[in-house]
């Protein structure tokens, strides 16, 4: 291991590869930056550049451009409500509103020194336990993943206000429907499409996330703003805020942070759970952990609601490398790129990859911890720039939203049904919005929905369509078990409150 470091260190702390590591980042923040444009599309722009140079240097270069798309993919989330990647869907569930105090500033500070510290404890625990967390990798299968998507979906739980938990539980079941939508992978049998071929492939979740929260919210915000005219009501402030974080912040974030570094890291390591669902537990878990006071936060612009998505993203990020260059077991859709990649080189990513090309692994580990401190050079001093899109005129912010919307949802496609059914989403959020129904909830059914589906087709198919899977394995058993018991918590705390105000009653009445 020793040995191996120094190979990574010389390797990635020479002037090119420190040179790529700068231009990766740069490259990836500013692609995740523009809403519809993610990871995935961002290493793919890079492959033609890394032929012809060393696998070390490609590597490092993929690797930088992978974290700094996630990094700025938090910019558009946090100041107009777009995340066009999944892995940031959750930070605006607390950025948005924060932004829309006048605190865009401090939001986007705490995205960039939550980012940082996640990414930099995910790759020191990537230099440490590497080869050990592989056999972890290894020892989870289809029931195993069926169990934690399903722990994934409870967080709803964290979504849900108060005496909102059954609405929290529709929107979910919603999502889960739209993700059903297309052909049956397996069977190839037509679900759903209603006899419209544009349907035959599903409806991809950049066409979700753009109507139901960027859209969505254009639309609401000429509604609102011509209400807020004639009741004469002052519209949402546009102001940038201070970047300052002041010591009391620090302290009431830093455990979430630690926290979330820690959840984040180790949902990478599992292969094909990534950034997404890390993000979602963590937020789920942070609310869950919160005081009834602190909970009441959520949603409304809460630090730790910020903080936490935004650490275990990027800690997951981090974290995926495991499978990747230990089994050659791609973590996340973006890391199956980059497996294309480095197979392009004539490379074998599995357990000989430490023996045959160690300078590729362990330069790899090394440059994130780089790629990392590079990413907050490069964004602490960008970020009033960055945030005076909000000073912009509201009526220009929000055609540029439209714009970016329809724009983005059609140059994945070049389909002419995509921007009417993203219309008529638009129209159902609406909708939903006013009958204060959250959109979070309906856009993480959405998106664990496929997987949930996949991993329990298999877990049935392995288990001859017995559900004794659900109890065989004690992995399985042991999250399932997580998972009652969070669904149960509301119930719970409901329960305990109409005893504890029907206890003060009687004793009122004594």
């Amino acid at each position: 291991m020793l040995d191996g470091l120094i190979i990574g260190f010389q390797t990635a702390m020479s002037m090119q590869n420190i040179m790529f590591v700068i231009f990766g980042c740069f490259v990836g923040t500013f692609i995740g930056m523009l809403p519809g444009l993610g990871p995935i599309t961002a290493i793919a722009l890079m492959i033609p550049i890394t032929y012809g140079i060393d696998p070390s240097s490609g590597m490092i270069l993929m690797a930088g451009v992978y974290y700094g798309a996630i990094f700025g993919g938090s910019t558009s989330s946090i100041l107009i409500n777009a995340p066009g990647v999944a892995g940031t869907v959750a930070t605006s569930f607390d950025g948005y509103p924060m932004a829309c105090k006048g605190q865009a500033g401090k939001a986007l500070a705490i995205a960039a020194y939550a980012s940082f510290s996640g990414g930099t404890i995910a790759a020191v625990f990537l230099l440490v336990a590497a080869p050990m967390l592989s056999k972890v990798s290894l020892s989870f299968q289809s029931p195993d993943y069926f169990a934690l998507l399903l722990l994934g979906l409870t967080a709803v739980a964290a979504f849900s206000n108060k005496g909102s938990f059954l609405k929290s539980i529709m929107m979910t079941l919603f999502g889960l429907m739209l993700s059903t939508i297309g052909t049956d992978q397996a069977s190839g049998v037509e679900r759903f499409t209603f006899g419209q071929i544009d349907l035959l492939d599903g409806i991809s979740f950049l066409l979700i996330a753009m109507s139901m929260f960027a859209l969505s919210e254009a639309l609401l915000s000429i509604i609102s703003n011509n209400r807020d005219k004639k009741l004469g009501i002052a519209s949402v402030t546009t102001e940038v805020g201070s970047l300052k974080l002041t010591r009391a912040e620090i302290k009431e974030m830093a455990p979430t942070v630690a926290r979330s570094s820690v959840l984040g890291f180790f949902v990478g390591v599992l292969p094909g759970a990534g950034a997404t669902i890390a993000s979602f537990l963590a937020y789920g878990m942070e609310r869950n952990l919160a005081s009834a006071k602190e909970k009441l936060k959520f949603g409304k612009g809460s630090l730790r609601g910020l903080a936490a998505p935004e650490t275990a993203n990027n800690a997951a990020c981090s974290g995926s490398f495991v499978p990747l260059l230990t089994l050659g077991i791609p973590g996340s859709g973006t890391t199956a790129v980059m497996l294309g990649a480095l197979m392009s080189y004539g490379i074998e990513p599995g357990p000989r990859l430490f023996v045959d090309n160690p300078e590729v692994f362990w330069s790899v580990i090394v440059s994130m911890y780089i790629g990392n401190v590079v990413l907050l050079f490069i964004n602490l001093p960008l970020i009033p720039y960055i945030a005076k899109a909000l000073t912009l005129p509201k009526q220009l912010l929000t055609v540029l939203i439209l714009f970016f919307s329809l724009i983005g949802v059609y140059l994945v496609s070049f389909n002419a049904f995509d921007i009417f059914m993203m219309a008529g989403f638009a129209v159902i959020a609406i909708g939903l919005r006013l009958l204060n129904f959250s959109m979070s909830p309906l856009i993480l059914g959405f998106i664990l929905g496929g997987m949930l589906e996949q991993n329990l087709r298999r877990s049935l198919t392995l288990s001859d369509g017995s559900i004794s899977f659900l109890w065989d394995r004690p992995i399985t058993l042991g999250i399932l078990t997580v998972t009652a018991l969070v669904l149960l918590m509301p119930i719970i705390s409901t329960l305990r409150q109409a005893l504890s105000s029907t206890s003060q009653e009687k004793e009122a009445d004594i």
